[in-house]
């Protein structure tokens, strides 16, 4: 397989993509062959050696992808060979190939585009829990979202309009509050001047 390994955890100049023996998985793990994988914040700091988590060098930084099972370990699911799966290992995606738990693992249609699939769990895991689990939102409630142009940000504009709520969305720059308002955003507003435009 080919990966990016971090060999010093000193940003992206310690990374090399490189050939790296392929993985065999063990027990009750899946081989994926990576289609995409996504890149968040926890990757950046992880390379950087800023992270609570600092694996030893070297290593295959990555926490998500999506891809399709092409090999399995002893006791995992027959049903798995072949299955479009999204997949959250905490490092090892950002490669061609990975090894993971069948566990790290959700199914996905052969429909939804790869960079989509590789973006889902994380994103998508934080806003949901923080949103219908903790907050407990419910259609016709307002939420504020700040920082809404990023990932998280995205991710809870969309889910809080699925859910039927109002979604006040607040970004830095024109261009990013023209795009919160393409994502379904009810409404965009500045940094500057927050507190008062909340009050109209």
């Amino acid at each position: 397989m080919q990966a990016w390994i971090c060999e010093q955890a000193i940003g992206p100049s310690g990374l090399r993509w490189t050939e790296a023996p392929d993985p065999v998985p063990a027990a009750g793990e899946v081989r994926v062959a990576i289609e995409a994988a996504s890149l968040n914040f926890p990757d950046w700091l992880i390379v950087n050696g800023q992270y609570q988590m600092k694996p030893p060098t070297p290593f295959v930084p990555g926490a998500e992808f999506c891809g399709r099972v092409d090999a399995l370990g002893a006791g995992a699911h027959p049903k798995l060979l072949g299955q479009r799966v999204a997949g959250f290992a905490g490092l090892g995606g950002f490669a061609t190939h990975i090894a993971v738990s069948q566990h790290q693992l959700l199914p996905l249609p052969d429909s939804l585009p790869p960079e989509q699939g590789a973006a889902l769990l994380l994103t998508y895991g934080t806003v949901q829990h923080g949103l219908q689990h903790r907050a407990q939102l419910q259609a016709g409630e307002t939420v504020l979202v700040l920082g809404a142009a990023g990932g998280v940000g995205t991710a809870a504009i969309q889910l809080s309009k699925a859910t039927g709520a109002r979604v006040l969305a607040v970004a830095s720059t024109e261009a990013k509050r023209l795009a919160c308002l393409a994502m379904g955003a009810d409404a965009a507003l500045p940094i500057d001047g927050l507190r008062e435009a909340l009050k109209t």
